[in-house]
């Protein structure tokens, strides 16, 4: 049967040291001095180096101040760990659980803290944390809508959740913009858009109300290329007040002559327009234009240099631009011809308009 070995406390070996002062003082050796305290010479040695002279409240003392020491070094461990994870979660933040929760995984796995650590810095239970989310197990009420907006946001990718809640009540789910708009968030379709900053301008008049259909008729261009380098015109007409494509062309290049053919062929099923507002491009200041307004249709020029005075059109541009001729590439004339009408066919009879109360 082995004996366990005793641990002294500093108190108790201060005051065999004191003992083996008595030894030593009556004629002893160390020999004998480590007999009468039953250690070895090496232990007795080892002693007196690191309590020789002091006193049993001195070495009292002294474990205390050892354990303090161990405690504030720990403590500095931990806040230097804590600094180095905050460090990590810098960029932002941390306002919905989604991000919480992909906070504490990385911070799991980055860092060797313990789960209890990085809720606290993160600021999320454990309860909250361990907890499974709905959208992760077998039982999610919400796994054939989330179906859904994947399939449409494929379909229409350049759309927002506006546009898909709209679809979705039209086709019969009953679900609000709130619940679709996380839905959204949750699968990851958040649409990028890349916003200009505003500027303001001033106008000498005011501008033309389009209070009517057929009042107001904004026309504008924008280009493009072919996958041959060939550059793209493309004119597109829009009813103000309706917010209606009414017509367009796509061409190498577009004079205003043809501006005019094009203008022909609208009014004959439509009728002449009040106001036709343009910028000052060639094609518009010409005197082709002039002679076929004659004292029928007023043209209304916006300033130079601000385009936001012709905003339906410009926001038209912008969506054909991101809808369409961003997600397409054009290898011929005809093909840019037949895949910008499509579009502009969905945008007059598919797609809804959030002006129009999504209808």
């Amino acid at each position: 049967m082995t004996t366990r070995r005793r641990r002294h406390t500093p108190e108790q070996i201060v005051r065999k040291l004191g003992i083996a002062d008595r030894v030593l003082a009556d004629g002893g050796d160390v020999a004998a001095a480590c007999r009468e305290l039953g250690v070895s010479e090496q232990t007795y040695y080892r002693w007196r180096n690191q309590y020789g002279g002091l006193k049993a409240e001195d070495a009292k003392r002294l474990k205390e101040l050892e354990k303090q020491n161990a405690t504030l070094k720990r403590l500095l461990a931990e806040a230097e760990l804590e600094k180095a994870a905050l460090k990590e979660l810098a960029g932002g933040k941390l306002l919905g659980p989604g991000r919480r929760r992909a906070a504490i995984r990385h911070l799991l796995s980055v860092f060797d803290i313990s789960e209890r650590m990085a809720c606290r810095l993160v600021g999320l239970s454990r309860s909250a944390w361990r907890r499974p989310l709905v959208s992760e197990t077998c039982a999610d009420p919400d796994a054939a809508l989330r179906t859904w907006l994947r399939a449409w946001a494929k379909t229409h990718p350049r759309r927002g959740y506006r546009n898909a809640h709209a679809d979705a009540v039209g086709e019969g789910w009953v679900v609000n913009v709130k619940k679709i708009q996380r839905l959204w968030r949750e699968e990851g379709l958040r649409v990028i858009v890349r916003r200009r900053r505003k500027r303001v301008g001033a106008s000498t008049a005011e501008p033309i109300p389009a209070d009517a259909p057929n009042t107001v008729w904004a026309v504008d261009f924008q280009f493009d290329a072919t996958e041959n380098g060939r550059n793209l015109k493309i004119a597109s007409i829009i009813d103000e007040h309706t917010r209606e494509c009414v017509g367009g062309l796509v061409e190498r290049s577009i004079t205003a002559d043809r501006l005019v053919d094009e203008l022909e062929r609208i009014v004959a099923h439509r009728g002449l327009p009040t106001v036709l507002r343009c910028d000052n491009g060639p094609e518009f200041v010409s005197q082709t234009l002039a002679d076929w307004a004659n004292d029928s249709v007023g043209i209304s020029y916006i300033p130079p240099g601000q385009p936001w005075r012709n905003g339906y059109v410009e926001s038209f541009n912008s969506r054909i631009r991101d809808e369409c001729l961003n997600l397409n590439s054009f290898y011929s004339l005809h093909h840019a011809r037949v895949v910008i009408g499509d579009w502009k066919r969905d945008y007059n009879h598919g797609r809804r308009h959030s002006a129009l109360g999504y209808r």
